[in-house]
């Protein structure tokens, strides 16, 4: 059986809130499942950063702006990721400048191919039911798309078909419906990721 690796990119400038919940929930039913996983937090690969944003300095990307940092680390445990669930509070109906300016450091892993063909799901967390979790799971999934990736929304067979991803309410633990979509969210990457191994040429 091939051994998967799963990781959670934690958006939230906050560590330990709803959106690290929620990705959580999702990562503990690949584990299940039998996934090796792990957390990433965007903060923490940003945060002492002089330039921690893009400013295509160099084209091809030659990673330069993050040699020897906690970003180099995460791109090199990203880069050999099965399944990624991205996960972003809601601002201003997209996703966070925390999330935005990692994946723009990415331009690296894009050149060489990295992410073809690896699995992806977002979760979304927003203050209100309807405050923007939909438009910020489409530029999560837009985020894949960049990169060659395999796009999945929150459905599996044998629960149903799913929509765009695990959308959830503040306080996230205390609700009900997105704690399941994002449990389902997990075991569809796990599945798809499972499927499409072969896929991944690296």
């Amino acid at each position: 059986m091939t051994e998967l690796n799963v990781i959670a990119i934690n958006g939230s400038p906050n560590e330990k809130g709803n959106t690290a919940y929620l990705l959580q929930e999702a990562l503990n039913e690949c584990k299940n499942m039998g996934a090796i996983t792990q957390i990433i937090s965007c903060q923490q690969m940003i945060k002492r950063h002089k330039m921690p944003f893009c400013i295509a300095c160099s084209s091809p990307c030659l990673g330069k702006c993050y040699e020897s940092s906690e970003l180099e680390k995460a791109f090199k445990a990203i880069s050999m990721a099965d399944g990624l669930i991205v996960g972003s509070p809601v601002y201003f109906g997209t996703v966070t400048a925390q999330l935005k300016a990692v994946w723009d450091k990415g331009r690296k892993i894009r050149s060489e191919k990295k992410l073809m063909n690896v699995v992806g799901g977002a979760i979304a967390v927003g203050a209100a039911r309807f405050g923007g979790q939909e438009t910020t799971m489409r530029a999560i999934q837009d985020m894949f798309l960049a990169q060659g990736m395999l796009v999945v929304g929150d459905g599996y067979y044998l629960d149903d078909c799913g929509h765009l991803g695990a959308a959830g309410q503040n306080p996230a633990w205390e609700d009900e419906n997105a704690v399941e979509r994002a449990r389902i969210l997990g075991k569809r990457i796990f599945e798809v990721a499972m499927a499409t191994a072969y896929l991944r040429r690296r």
